[in-house]
């Protein structure tokens, strides 16, 4: 089978129609179109169908798309073994990072990066949700992305998922709150505040639902934020509570607001790189993904409250401790 009927197909199926498709290749819709049916010729099965005023993958489409993967995972191999014989990684290696995420880890990655003769960093802060999340492997080598610990993982069949960091959300409370003398604060006890919340879709908004379903307490949002620094100032002025990453909150947040863990339940976000199948074999895109692990370690110092959270012991909904 033609190599580039089968990255075109892959494109088609990362981007879901024929005219994004064609953007991503730089090509008409047109040329997108007959490289479909020329490979659909190929094989002699139809890979491709109407949905609608565009087109959707058959089964036997999803099952090539797939193989496609595994084949140019291989082809991509084959040039990393080529570039095994460069003393150090080159190159540019395009990276998406949520925003808070690039807070916490991207100038410290940079200076890391920066110790490569050659090597570049592209990097694009993108506000993302999990579902964006295949879409965007498609334009960059790395998607440095956050999810509840209590959604499904990424597709791993086609996607390599690397794991950097649990970090747990606590609840931010403005200075004088009633429960400022507490260790931790059970949910229920904030049952009645204004809740500041980011947009529905993103994970920190995913993690105050999944504790609505499992304590069955409803808080109440009443605006909805997605800058954690407008939402730092927000509850500083008294204007609600929030849940927040802890490791993202900045350091003159620290001063003006309180933070403590949530009682009796784990509350969570994990921050993972999502790639493409192979891609890491390339020793560009292996040393970014080294810098990436090594500011994590150097960005979260130990948290004597994270700790006694990862140790095995039941949480409020029966679950273990990872």
């Amino acid at each position: 089978m033609d190599i580039g009927r089968l990255r075109t197909l892959r494109e088609f199926a990362d981007r879901g129609s024929v005219t994004a498709a064609a953007r991503a290749l730089h090509c008409t819709p047109s040329a997108v179109s007959q490289q479909l049916r020329a490979l659909q010729a190929e094989v002699g099965l139809p890979l491709t169908e109407p949905a609608g005023r565009g087109l959707r993958l058959t089964d036997a489409g999803r099952a090539l798309v797939s193989r496609a993967d595994e084949v140019l995972a291989a082809l991509d191999r084959a040039e990393s073994e080529l570039d095994t014989y460069r003393s150090v990684p080159r190159g540019r290696v395009r990276l998406a990072i949520f925003p808070s995420g690039a807070l916490l880890l991207l100038p410290g990655l940079l200076h890391r990066v920066a110790g490569f003769d050659g090597l570049e960093v592209d990097v694009r802060d993108i506000d993302m949700i999990p579902a964006a999340v295949p879409g965007l492997v498609a334009d960059f080598d790395l998607v440095v992305t956050h999810r509840d610990e209590h959604a499904p993982p990424f597709d791993s069949d086609r996607l390599d998922v690397v794991h950097l960091l649990r970090e747990p959300l606590d609840v931010a409370l403005p200075p004088g709150h009633r429960l400022a003398g507490e260790e931790r604060v059970d949910l229920a006890e904030l049952a009645g505040e204004r809740w500041i919340g980011v947009d529905v879709g993103f994970p920190v908004d995913d993690v105050l639902r999944s504790l609505t379903v499992r304590t069955g307490v409803q808080p109440t949002v009443f605006q909805r934020i997605n800058d954690f620094r407008v939402i730092e100032a927000l509850v500083a002025a008294g204007h609600g509570v929030a849940l927040l990453p802890r490791y993202a909150i900045s350091r003159a947040a620290g001063e003006c607001l309180l933070r403590r863990p949530l009682a009796g339940i784990r509350a969570a976000r994990h921050i993972e790189v999502v790639l493409r199948k192979g891609a890491a074999g390339r020793p560009a895109v292996a040393a970014v993904l080294g810098a990436l692990h090594a500011e994590v370690a150097a960005a979260t110092l130990p948290d004597a409250v994270d700790q006694a959270e990862q140790r095995a012991q039941p949480d409020g909904d029966g679950e273990r401790g990872q």
